[in-house]
């Protein structure tokens, strides 16, 4: 078949494959490995698989079909009921750490796990280390046990608890995903460096097989920054988890060694010989720079507040210095050394605070300065989670779909932030939001769904709500006319089920056109649109006239050619209002 037959995109695949495999040919000759990069990886891991990490993967994308309704729409998914609201809302609790907003999210994620997750399984091992070990000897030595048991397990355990120790309703499997990369980085700084580039060509090479070929504009969109989208007291806690795990794993093994190494002497008080490094073989340093590089490109310098009506306040200053600190303690517990601080102090087994603190090591007291640092960013949000969302009626006429309320509002309390009332440096948690709001008293949830401004982005958006495999979707539309030379008057309505309602309408516009003495506006109400005419202390109204037609107030015609609105008197015509017109509709 000649390439001129096949489609663009197939040729395009064609050509990236080709070249992959010539490039991966060229490699393979230079090197010749004659299988050392299998024995490589069967040394480490049953018949050189990540099975723990493919399971906990494939698990992930089980709850994105399955419990979140995924499969039914796999670029919208099921979200508001699989956050973590609160301790008192067990399912959201369960679910929200193995989640996803959307494909893109979701894909992110999983392509980060399978580097990570590699990363650290290969760290961690299928075969015990210790030489002389029988491999069956125990269930803690088993090869298959290790690989399908202990680490799915260990990962899936910690993704429930990203969830019971986050802040702010969080969705995602990114806090597991920092846990990998933490654990990566303490065994190999250097290797975990260089595989956030593969991370990243593994997303690069999903783009390419999903759309070869694509064609883009710049066009403008309406939502957060960047950062503001980050959980980045999940994120952090993820890090400092994996970090602690591993540097304890590290310190374990290390102790192992110097155990059996330093049999016939050499040991002195119970730690390692005056002089011999910490754990790890790789310097402090390294170890700093790895850390620091790895914060700086995955931003957990993002620390944030929010303000209100979809405004945030970056302090980039104040989370560079978190992640300098954080990257110095994790040098010190990972190669810092085992000599105590106070040698001539030192005791083997000190039985008084004052023994323990002579008797302590750097690289412990890196461990004690990560216990501290988990416990400072984990400890913030047990207390939001035991609080529920206030109760109170919600404005408007609510959409009613099955426990949930659907419904617009402006300038309201934000009550998922205000449901602890704190205020510090000028700042508040008692804000405002105004958008599509969404509550279910049930299951302790109260969001913004869709932000004011993304619907005026849009005219439309869904919203789905639902449980474990369910879901409803109502829509919410916006639409309005502007008056010239004045604001814009709208309404929003929620389409469920080809039922129509009103939900918000918005103040009237005067339009800045005057004939003749008369004031135009036009009038958002209940159901549709009014043009009102105020002339010698009366007023008159009439619905907006339908494409093509007119109607007559106060002596004034008013004609609507398309989506426009026209008023005409004597040898007079001007405009008085366009039809509103929604940027990401007209792009999409």
């Amino acid at each position: 078949m000649a390439l001129e037959a096949l489609p663009a995109d197939a040729v395009h695949l064609l050509i990236a494959g080709a070249a992959a495999a010539v490039a991966l040919a060229a490699v393979y000759a230079s090197d010749r490995p004659a299988g050392a990069w299998g024995r490589r990886l069967r040394s480490r891991l049953l018949l050189g698989v990540p099975w723990g990490t493919l399971l906990a993967v494939g698990f992930v994308i089980g709850v994105y079909l399955l419990v979140q309704s995924g499969i039914e729409n796999p670029n919208r998914p099921v979200v508001i009921p699989f956050r973590a609201w609160s301790y008192l809302y067990p399912e959201g609790m369960l679910w929200a750490g193995f989640s996803h907003a959307s494909r893109g999210h979701i894909t992110g994620n999983l392509l980060s796990t399978l580097v990570a997750g590699t990363l650290a399984e290969y760290a961690y091992g299928h075969f015990p280390r210790e030489r002389g070990s029988e491999t069956f000897g125990s269930l803690r030595r088993n090869p298959y046990v290790r690989a399908f048991c202990v680490v799915p397990g260990a990962i899936l355990a910690f993704g429930v608890v990203s969830s019971l120790l986050a802040l702010g309703p969080v969705i995602g499997f990114s806090g597991v995903v920092f846990a990998l990369w933490g654990f990566a980085l303490v065994h190999y700084p250097v290797g975990t460096i260089a595989s956030l580039t593969a991370a990243t060509l593994a997303s690069v090479v999903y783009e390419t097989v999903r759309t070869p070929v694509e064609i883009a504009e710049a066009t403008p969109s309406f939502g957060p920054p960047s950062w503001a989208n980050i959980a980045i007291q999940g994120h952090a806690l993820g890090l400092i988890a994996g970090v602690l795990v591993g540097a304890w794993l590290l310190r374990r093994r290390s102790r192992r060694r110097a155990s059996k190494g330093d049999a016939s002497g050499g040991r002195v008080s119970g730690h390692l010989p005056r002089g011999r490094s910490g754990p790890s073989s790789t310097s402090a340093l390294v170890v700093f720079a790895a850390v620091l590089l790895f914060g700086a490109s995955r931003r957990l310098w993002a620390v944030y507040w929010y303000l209100g009506n979809a405004r945030y306040e970056l302090y980039r200053a104040l989370g560079l210095a978190g992640v300098l600190a954080l990257a110095a303690i994790v040098a010190v517990a990972v190669a810092g050394r085992e000599e105590p601080l106070r040698p001539t102090l030192a005791v083997p087994e000190p039985r008084t605070i004052r023994g323990s603190v002579a008797s302590a090591t750097p690289a412990a007291v890196g461990l004690l300065c990560l216990l501290a640092a988990f416990a400072a960013v984990a400890g913030p949000a047990v207390v939001p989670n035991l609080v529920t969302v206030g109760e109170g009626d919600l404005p408007g006429d609510p959409v009613e779909v099955e426990g949930y309320q659907v419904t617009y509002a402006e300038d309201v309390e934000d009550r998922t932030v205000s449901a602890i009332d704190i205020e510090a440096f000028g700042r508040s948690t008692s804000v405002r939001t105004s958008g599509v709001i969404v509550a279910n008293p049930d299951r302790e949830i109260w969001t913004t769904a869709v932000s004011k401004g993304n619907l005026a982005f849009w005219g439309y958006r869904a919203v789905d709500v639902g449980g474990t495999g369910w879901r409803e979707t109502v829509w919410v539309q916006r639409t309005g006319w502007v008056a010239v030379g004045g604001n814009a008057t709208y309404r929003v309505d929620a389409v469920r089920e080809e039922n129509r309602s009103t939900l918000f309408v918005s103040d009237a516009a005067d339009a800045e056109p005057r004939l003749d003495g008369r004031n135009v506006t036009v009038a958002a109400v209940e159901g549709g649109f009014e043009l009102r005419v105020a002339h010698g202390g009366t007023n008159e109204t009439a619905p907006i006239p339908p494409g093509n037609e007119s109607v007559t107030l106060r002596g004034v015609e008013f004609v609507r050619e398309e989506e426009a609105i026209y008023a005409e008197r004597g040898d007079s015509r001007v405009r008085v209002a366009d039809r509103e017109r929604y940027e990401g509709r007209e792009r999409s």
